[in-house]
């Protein structure tokens, strides 16, 4: 078996035993610190399970994919969020390493070692980062001001008055793409970190992206007026995935540069993509996931399309946070190419299409 064969197998395995392993990890995990009983309670042992159990899903994603980054970037993220919340990085150590020695215990001996090489490498980074303690809005950004003005507004409440000022910038010249990129991306990014470090709740971060998403739909009027090309994007989020706002953005993208789009939004399964490539005689199909653990659905739509006779020629690119993490996952995965953001994207496409616009 080589290395990669062993890996994936290894990420199956846990996946598998998943629900099994983090009731293991949580036992052990009290028992060798019984003092966490009066510290956090049953709902603190009930998160921790949760917790062992999300552990448990990035380092199998991880895994399969070949990429130890998954899961080191995942543990980091969670350093930060566990922070926020009064938790200190010494419980989250330890309940990675009681994760190592229960992976040890369960699994069998021949996919040991690799499990605990990934999670070795999740606990040196966690060592060498700090928690995401500074603001993504920083003063070398273009149109900082607007986007520091436009997050007041929306962190206060008022989508009125968030949507006035980008109406306004629109009016006075500001180009649509760059209140996408400097505005709506940077304050998504910063909200998102926010959360993460719980200066927001889960309700104000819900209310931010549906208030942004409801001002990028009134610029609809400058974006759909571009002159057509003649190529077709279908656009969508993995079966699971809610987060919708980033492939929104890549896909107005399309439309200002001319393309034909589709936007099928969030949660989209298989079976009716391959359906609406079909219909659309698509050129190209977006496909983003934001978690990890979203990664085997991306996988099984790509087979799907390259499976089916009707839609195997379409070109595919994949997009969302675990891409931007590990920059050659898209070849792993099986795609055509990969785009960091709604620029790249474009630019990934023109090479995928090598030119040729569809007759």
């Amino acid at each position: 078996m080589n290395a990669g064969e062993l890996s994936r197998k290894t990420g199956e395995a846990i996946d598998i035993k998943r629900s099994e392993l983090a009731e293991t990890v949580t036992a052990k995990h009290y028992r060798l610190k019984p003092e966490l009983e009066a510290r956090y309670g049953a709902a603190g042992r009930a998160k921790c399970l949760q917790d062992a159990a999300f552990h448990l899903s990035y380092l199998a994603e991880a895994l399969q994919n070949s990429e130890p980054k998954l899961f080191s970037d995942y543990v980091v993220w969670a350093k930060a969020m566990l922070a926020g919340r009064g938790i200190p990085e010494k419980d989250l150590l330890d309940n990675l390493s009681v994760l190592r020695d229960s992976l040890t215990e369960k699994l069998p001996a021949d996919y040991n070692e690799i499990a605990r090489e990934y999670v070795d490498f999740g606990i040196r980074q966690l060592a060498q980062t700090d928690p995401a303690s500074y603001s993504l809005i920083t003063g070398e950004i273009p149109l900082k001001n607007l986007a520091d003005e436009y997050l007041n507004a929306l962190l206060r409440g008022r989508r009125d008055s968030a949507s006035r000022l980008i109406i306004d910038a629109v009016e006075s010249g500001t180009p649509v793409k760059e209140l996408y990129l400097q505005v709506f991306q940077k304050t998504q990014h910063e909200i998102g970190r926010l959360w993460q470090t719980n200066q927001i709740s889960v309700a104000q971060e819900h209310y931010c992206t549906a208030a942004t998403q409801m001002i990028m739909s009134q610029l609809y009027p400058y974006i759909f007026s571009t002159e057509k090309i003649g190529r077709t994007l279908v656009a969508t989020c993995v079966s699971g995935d809610l987060h919708e706002i980033g492939v929104r953005m890549v896909s107005d993208f399309f439309e200002m540069e001319g393309w034909d789009t589709f936007y099928l939004g969030a949660n989209t399964p298989a079976r009716d993509l391959l359906q609406a490539l079909t219909e659309r005689d698509a050129d190209l199909v977006l496909i983003s996931a934001t978690m990890t653990f979203h990664l085997r659905f991306v996988r099984e739509i790509i087979s799907a399309i390259r499976s089916d006779a009707a839609t195997k020629d379409v070109k595919i690119m994949v997009g969302g946070y675990p891409f931007n993490v590990a920059f050659d996952l898209w070849k792993e995965i099986g795609a055509d190419g990969f785009a960091k953001n709604a620029e790249g994207a474009l630019a990934t496409a023109e090479l995928l299409m090598n030119g040729a616009k569809k007759a």
